[in-house]
């Protein structure tokens, strides 16, 4: 899979026929999936999220840009976000199997095409940008469409492509290619836009202008303006107030969330609002955002209240969703708003209840089958492994062995969610291996492509169950640990999670070995061979070692005095 992520911002949110329209002109291309459609009323503006393989989103690109500039006068525009044009800014982002310089190819090439054929400047950034000075979106937007026509007539910001002329009606357009970036807003208890902009040079990586004694701007060398930097790196900020829901806001650009994570600049807000007696009464994400942000947020909010942060997904996204306040002004739902849930296939097995999945078992249906059992037993292993931790981790005695239990508790939990993915995608491997030999086989190309479908077919058949085997031993030594360190009231726990993944691998090995003969390949064969063998010899020896130490310890301690 190759996936392009765009995000266009176009220069209405006000009214729904405009940005709805541009927003359809995307989707409407095969292969484009559109994610989501955020408009602002103050801000009369939207953010408009889509994806999809390269040349299906480049062209979702240019038809969504040619549909705004027909709905939007800028002449008559007016909002509270900066803004150069009527698609004021276009970035590609790098999502899945595609590098940065492939987004800004993509850049570049829409760029090329709005300016020749919709006849609007285009100017580049970020990493499609022509010039080092360009890089930079605030140093482009500088101005905003106001000053356009004044800036256009300077040789300096002659546009990348299209007419150095000023378009009243759609002013100019600013496209590239950037890493993911998020919009974050920070809400405060007041109405006073000074107030929020105040914390906003305090926490920007540009900061605030320097000035002198008597108020006025300090100039280097060159004359312009001297800052002094902000707090945090990859950060831009400014302060707003939205009325529509009823506070200001400190408005943020993460650019780098490897630099400055999402709870980082949250935190900031809040320690600089506290110092200016203002409070942070929650926040707001505009657009998408990475699962890896939120979870970081959880375990750095459950670290601080001495918790173990190998708990469930579902349960550091609620911790990091209610310290941030992502719903206190708009409904923030997961499903829609987490980029990686919106692209994930729906899991048919794994969201059944017990009865349902066993009941599905036990039909005349080939499939959930033993595969899918192997890997929900070796997932209630790393569950069971996890659990003996995080209990530990909150009972006094143990504050020696925190780290090692949390270790064990977010290694079981990593171990559980990819088993869990392996039950549905068991199955899933079973029905291609049907499909692909269902194929016509009447003539002699219809036939090779028949069995070209079925060996790769049978390869995805192995690579699951034997994905579930190269796991197993890892479950065994979790609950090992976990029993050696963890509540001794616990012990029988670990060793059933133990017994459960010794269980999963013999059944994950045995779906490996019944696959094998359908390979064509001997060679592919017996490297598959080999490292199935080399994972059940792991399993049996963890498994022993539990047997003895688990197993065997709480078998003497049950026996009567003498």
């Amino acid at each position: 899979m190759r996936l392009v992520e765009c995000v266009p911002n176009i220069s209405d949110g006000r009214r729904p026929e405009v940005y709805e329209a541009a927003a359809k002109a995307a989707a409407a291309v095969p292969g484009v999936t559109l994610l989501n459609v955020d408009p602002g009323v103050e801000t009369n503006r939207t953010v408009i999220t889509f994806v999809g393989e390269p040349e299906a989103v480049l062209e979702g690109a240019f038809r969504l840009t040619a549909a705004a500039i027909e709905g939007i006068d800028m002449a008559a525009h007016r909002g509270a976000h900066p803004r150069l044009g009527a698609v004021d800014v276009v970035p590609f982002v790098p999502i899945v199997g595609v590098t940065m310089e492939e987004c800004a190819a993509l850049a570049r090439r829409l760029g090329e095409r709005v300016g020749s054929e919709l006849g609007i400047p285009v100017y580049l950034y970020e990493f499609a940008a022509s010039d080092p000075s360009r890089r930079n979106l605030a140093d482009i937007r500088a101005g905003e469409y106001e000053g356009l026509a004044e800036k256009l007539g300077d040789p300096a910001w002659r546009p990348d492509s299209g007419p150095a002329a000023f378009v009243p009606r759609s002013g100019a357009c600013v496209i590239g290619a950037r890493k993911f970036l998020v919009a974050f807003n920070v809400n405060l208890n007041t109405l006073d836009k000074r107030l929020a902009n105040r914390v906003a040079l305090d926490v920007r990586e540009k900061g605030r202008m320097r000035r002198d004694e008597r108020g006025d701007p300090v100039l280097d060398e060159h004359g312009a303006p001297v800052f002094d930097p902000g707090i945090l790196k990859s950060v831009k900020a400014v302060g707003w107030v939205i009325p529509e829901f009823g506070c200001a806001q400190i408005s943020m650009n993460l650019t780098d969330l490897d630099v400055t994570p999402l709870h980082v600049a949250f935190d900031t807000c809040d320690e600089r609002a506290r110092e200016r007696g203002l409070r942070v009464t929650g926040s707001e994400i505009v657009g998408l955002i990475p699962k890896s942000a939120l979870l970081e947020a959880g375990r750095h909010y459950l670290a601080q209240m001495g918790r173990s942060a190998g708990v469930p997904e579902r349960a550091l996204l609620h911790v990091a969703m209610r310290t941030l306040g992502l719903s206190e002004v708009k409904a923030f739902d997961p499903g829609e708003r987490i980029i990686e849930y919106r692209l994930a296939e729906r899991s048919r097995l794994v969201v059944m209840t017990l009865r349902e999945f066993t009941d599905e078992l036990s039909t005349d249906s080939p499939a959930p089958g033993g595969g899918s059992v192997a890997a929900l037993a070796g997932a209630l292993g790393a569950g069971l492994a996890a659990m003996v931790a995080n209990l530990s981790h909150t009972k006094k005695g143990f504050e020696g062995r925190l780290g090692e239990l949390e270790r064990i508790a977010v290694r079981g939990q990593a171990l559980k969610d990819r088993l869990l993915a392996a039950v549905d995608a068991d199955t899933a491997a079973f029905d291609a291996l049907l499909a692909a030999m269902r194929l016509p086989k009447g003539t002699a190309a219809e036939q090779a492509e028949r069995e070209a479908a079925i060996a790769a077919a049978t390869v995805g058949a192995i690579e699951v169950p034997l994905g579930v085997l190269e796991a197993c031993p890892e479950v065994v030594e979790l609950c090992l640990e976990a029993g050696a360190i963890g509540l001794q009231a616990s012990r029988s726990d670990a060793g059933t999670g133990a017994q459960v993944a010794r269980a999963a691998a013999a059944g994950a090995y045995q779906n490996v070995c019944i696959n094998l003969p359908g390979l064509s390949d001997p060679a592919l064969a017996a490297g598959l061979l080999r490292r199935a063998d080399a994972a059940w010899a792991k399993a049996v020896a963890a498994h022993w070692r539990a047997e003895e130490e688990i197993l065997g310890g709480l078998r003497k301690a049950a026996e009567p005095p003498a």
